[in-house]
């Protein structure tokens, strides 16, 4: 090898290995896009290691998807990841979590309710040997006492007919290992409960309590029925409890109709009382007929799931996926095209 190749070779500079990645999904949180990263590089750079963002918007049409390419393009940290159209924050996580290099990777609300300023207790429990860091919500502040109460329930009725141990007051916020989240990446279904995907996976747990915080910007995009649509979709996908409940519904109809037809009876045969009872009739019949509705609407839920898993499309598509890394070695800005991703 001659003198100019050995000077050429040693001129290359070759990145350090991502330690740290945090995922974002944004959904119209543009008021507090600029809070969030001015906050995160106040606690990510001190640690001195090498880290990167990555922010996916989930069709936001507020004007988030274009101030995260713009980040993007200026900052070497941002991996702006944009989806096609709104899949929802669990397909927008699941994006998140297959475009992480990091060996550690931390999932983040970008609402600023779950604070930055914890993740270098997280890292350290990591680094302690602890594959997942669960961070519990000791408080939850800027939140209705309804919201409240109904989370707290939520959490230990999930927690009472599922399988799987899932943490009671812990969201998404919390740090994953690169075995952790190699094994979600592996998961292949399509209903996705991430709450529930994640105990599911296991390995070593460490719980750091901790206050939650108002949101720092901006409105949140939960309403009363999207919550309960997601609630039902954690209990359907992680446990077949409902189904098992309207059986003894059933069972229980049954037999409270069997007695009552037999207590006609010998009422009718031994005091001689013409069988009247048409309101009681009418009350039977529609007890009976909301059974059966509740039994068939919670099979067609379970029925749906399979159709959907049947039909294999995929979780989300990704629009384009921006990420300047020639601001940190040479090499040109990557951004593909309409790129179609399993999960």
């Amino acid at each position: 090898m001659n003198a100019v190749s050995s000077k050429w070779l040693a001129s290359i500079q070759i990145p350090d290995p991502i330690v740290l990645s945090v995922v974002i999904p944004v959904y119209n949180e543009r008021p507090v896009l600029p809070i969030l990263y001015e906050r995160l590089r106040r606690v990510l750079d001190p640690l001195q290691i090498a880290y990167e963002l990555v922010m996916v918007d989930d069709g936001s049409r507020d004007g988030s998807g274009q101030y995260l390419v713009d980040l993007a393009t200026a900052a070497s940290s941002v991996k702006a990841v944009r989806l096609s159209r709104n899949f929802g924050k669990e397909a927008a996580l699941t994006a998140g979590l297959a475009q992480a290099e990091g060996e550690a990777v931390i999932v983040l609300d970008a609402d600023l309710q779950d604070p930055p300023e914890l993740i270098p207790d997280m890292l350290q429990a990591w680094r302690a040997g602890a594959d997942v860091v669960c961070m519990r919500r000791r408080s939850r502040a800027g939140e209705t006492a309804f919201k409240k109460l109904s989370a707290h329930l939520f959490y230990r009725l999930l927690n009472r007919i599922s399988d799987v141990d899932i943490p009671a007051d812990t969201g998404d916020f919390r740090l994953m290992s690169r075995q952790a989240v190699d094994a979600i990446n592996q998961l292949p279904e399509r209903n996705r409960y991430m709450k529930g995907l994640f105990a599911w996976v296991g390995l070593p747990t460490h719980f750091i309590e901790y206050d939650r915080a108002p949101r720092a910007a901006g409105a949140s995009k939960w309403d009363f029925l999207g919550l309960l649509t997601l609630a039902f979709e954690g209990i359907t996908s992680f446990s077949i409890a409902p189904l098992r409940l309207s059986m003894g519904a059933g069972v229980i109809t049954a037999l409270a109709g069997i007695v009552f037809g037999l207590w006609i009876a010998v009422k009718t045969l031994i005091l001689g009382n013409p069988v009247q009872g048409y309101p009681s009739l009418i009350s039977i019949m529609t007890v009976l007929g909301g059974v059966q509705l509740i039994s068939i609407g919670l099979l067609g839920e379970y029925v749906g799931k399979a159709y959907f898993e049947a039909k294999q499309r995929p979780v989300y598509l990704i629009r384009d996926v921006v990420h300047n890394r020639a601001l940190r070695h040479e090499s040109s800005p990557e951004k593909s095209q309409f790129h179609v991703a399993s999960r």
